[in-house]
């Protein structure tokens, strides 16, 4: 029987093209967006979905499992990007990126996890990103968001193995998207200490992603997942130098990796 897999964020970017693969691959996709009806269009069927809230959680499982009896593989991309100075970025909007980047996902976990136990099978995949492996200048709470379900992923995967579910993590680099026109950026002001270096970050980041690789390209890497009867723990994704970068962290000293991202950001 074909696999059922839900997406979150569904309805665009990243996973719009995973849904789209994964459907042309004859598995059951089914998409999630907070407004479903914008998207009629889709191949696939989108849900009703805001991953901030457990009552929508809730009912978005429990309306997919009234359809398919079974949730084979959650994947978690559902995401926001945040920018700005540590020392100016709203704690609101601080908290607003956790809410839909870290304890959203969270929340999806823990809803599917009872299905998947009862079926003794069950695959879910994290979208992270290479940006959670290091804390980046004015991308600072992004970074920590990502990089706190890159350890949640680990720490899961083990109290999940002895109910023969697995679960992993995709660190995507820049890929192109829309995602540059949902994020959140603090606003550049005029009087702003950090008005020139973070002006030249803002333009620095969109010009990644207007210039980022084909989604198509990890929507193929989730379909070689599937296919891993032991899937690893991370897998990184994206432009040599982006995953070097991660290497670099490891092997350099730390002052010296600070001095190569400062130089990359011109600060």
């Amino acid at each position: 029987m074909s696999k059922t897999i839900l997406i979150t964020g569904g309805s665009s970017g990243i996973g719009k093209s995973m849904g789209e693969f994964l459907t042309q691959k004859g598995f059951k996709v089914y998409g999630t967006s907070r407004f479903p009806e914008k998207y009629t269009n889709s191949i696939f069927p989108i849900l009703k979905l805001d991953v901030t809230k457990p009552d929508s959680i809730r009912a978005c499982v429990e309306t997919l499992l009234s359809k398919t009896k079974a949730i084979d593989v959650l994947i978690n991309n559902a995401g926001v990007g945040i920018t700005g100075p540590l020392e100016e970025i709203p704690m609101a909007e601080m908290k607003n990126n956790f809410e839909t980047n870290f304890f959203g996902p969270i929340g999806m976990i823990n809803a599917v996890l009872p299905s998947m136990r009862a079926q003794k099978s069950g695959l879910i995949i994290n979208i992270t990103s290479i940006a959670g492996y290091m804390g980046l200048p004015f991308r600072g709470v992004y970074s920590a968001s990502k990089g706190a379900l890159e350890l949640i992923t680990e720490a899961y995967r083990m109290e999940l193995k002895p109910f023969g579910i697995n679960m992993t993590n995709i660190a995507p680099g820049d890929f192109s998207t829309n995602i540059a026109a949902g994020r959140y950026h603090a606003p550049l002001k005029d009087n702003s200490a950090y008005q020139k270096t973070y002006g030249a970050t803002l333009e620095l980041l969109d010009d990644h992603v207007d210039d980022g690789e084909d989604p198509q390209i990890l929507a193929k890497v989730v379909y070689r997942i599937m296919q891993t009867k032991h899937p690893k723990i991370h897998y990184k994704v994206g432009a040599f130098l982006q995953k070097f970068s991660i290497v670099l962290k490891r092997l350099l000293p730390d002052h010296w990796y600070e001095r190569i991202l400062m130089s990359f950001y011109k600060l």
